[in-house]
């Protein structure tokens, strides 16, 4: 049995704990889903949303692929197929940074952070975004809980 994955392999897990996420949040109305709650960092289902995939957009998109990015903006996203739109172009930048992974030509990331030089490999990096995105979709199924609707299991294990 082979038991190496590749961090692409690991993706697809996340991709389809994201997609049972995003087939859940499709029942939530777009009130619901726009409805600020100071009791989550972000506030609403949908700057949930947006700001994990600004987070994907701004460490891989940015920091270590170096494209010009056009970061998605909370007040673009009004309803939920609008976040549909956003998801997409997340996997098309992730799967050229599996490509350059995989061909091992993506260089550590360093940035100034209160004055001390920091490094990321891009290992870590990947590690970060989808570590970040499972911490914010808990608070979604958690925010929904508080808004009356059952959240589903979205657990990789399915």
């Amino acid at each position: 049995m082979n038991h190496k994955v590749s961090i692409r392999q690991q993706y697809t897990f996340v991709q389809g704990a994201r997609g049972r996420l995003l087939n859940y949040c499709e029942g939530i109305s777009d009130e619901d889903f726009v409805k600020e709650n100071s009791s989550f960092g972000k506030g609403s289902i949908r700057n949930l949303l947006v700001h994990t995939a600004a987070t994907y957009q701004y460490w891989i998109g940015k920091c270590c692929l170096k494209r010009e990015m056009v970061f998605t903006e909370r007040e673009d996203v009004n309803n939920f197929q609008d976040i549909r739109e956003v998801m997409p172009d997340v996997d098309d930048f992730m799967e050229v940074f599996f490509t350059l992974y995989e061909m091992g030509e993506i260089e550590d990331l360093s940035w100034d952070e209160a004055g001390k030089t920091e490094t990321a490999s891009p290992f870590k990096l990947f590690t970060h975004v989808i570590t970040h995105e499972f911490h914010h979709k808990g608070q979604i199924l958690s925010l929904s809980r508080h808004l009356g609707y059952t959240p589903i299991d979205t657990d990789v294990m399915l």
